[in-house]
């Protein structure tokens, strides 16, 4: 039987459905100390390449789903429980969202460390800029420059997400079926504003510039039930 969540008095039935979304997202070399520290004390380690840690921001609008369309920016980084070379995921150290359903239901559902924030994706040319801001304050922008076509269906993939809410690690598989995808190498553009998220970001390198950008035009997502890590 389906595990049930209730969420502001509304039922949540697993496994959570994204029928239709659209999404943008870079990848970057990062500060391998300034990883580790992000992830000190939450059971998980950086994976590093060449010396290097691996990060990744992205942003995605849900158009229809189970939890109702809203934008959503992620910030996470390549990591994996110590001494398990199978079980590399991402972790995500900041996840907010516009609409406060989805962000109750990230939290109490998975564990994600969501919170509301203004999030506003437009297109730009040929590709497409989004802002994030805080009480105000911008925290990131990012602004992504269109790519060539990639074969049919890359990218698709099942993946673990991390999270460490409240001291309990947990770890929920992400499975994704992406259409329509553009890439290139570099292909994005940052820019951090002065809240603490853009300070912490600023420790691992960012800005700087992308090994590549991806921009999916028809994304599918499944998210099961997380797994608590003991």
């Amino acid at each position: 039987m389906s595990a049930v969540h209730t969420v502001l008095g509304e039922k949540v039935t697993m496994p959570v459905e994204i029928r239709d979304a659209d999404a943008a997202s870079a990848m970057f070399l990062a500060d391998a100390e300034a990883a580790r520290k992000i992830l000190a004390g939450t059971g998980l380690e950086a994976v590093v390449v060449a010396g290097r840690a691996i990060c990744s921001l992205a942003f995605v609008r849900y158009v229809d789903g189970d939890l109702g369309p809203y934008h959503e920016f992620a910030f996470a980084l390549l990591a994996r429980l110590p001494g398990d070379p199978s079980s590399v995921g991402v972790y995500i150290p900041w996840l907010p969202v516009n609409q406060s359903f989805t962000c109750a239901a990230g939290r109490e559902i998975w564990g994600f460390p969501k919170e509301v924030a203004d999030i506003r994706i437009t297109r730009r040319g040929r590709g497409k800029r989004c802002e994030v801001r805080v009480d105000g304050r911008v925290v990131v922008t990012m602004q992504t420059s269109g790519g060539i076509p990639a074969p049919s269906r890359f990218g698709g993939a099942s993946i673990a997400a991390y999270t460490n809410l409240d001291g309990m690690l947990r770890s929920t598989p992400w499975v994704m079926n992406p259409g329509d995808v553009r890439m290139r190498v570099g292909g994005c553009k940052v820019e951090l504003g002065d809240h603490p998220i853009a300070r912490q970001m600023r420790t691992l390198g960012l800005p700087s510039r992308a090994l590549f950008t991806s921009e999916i035009g028809s994304l599918r997502m499944t998210f099961e039930d997380a797994e608590e890590i003991k």
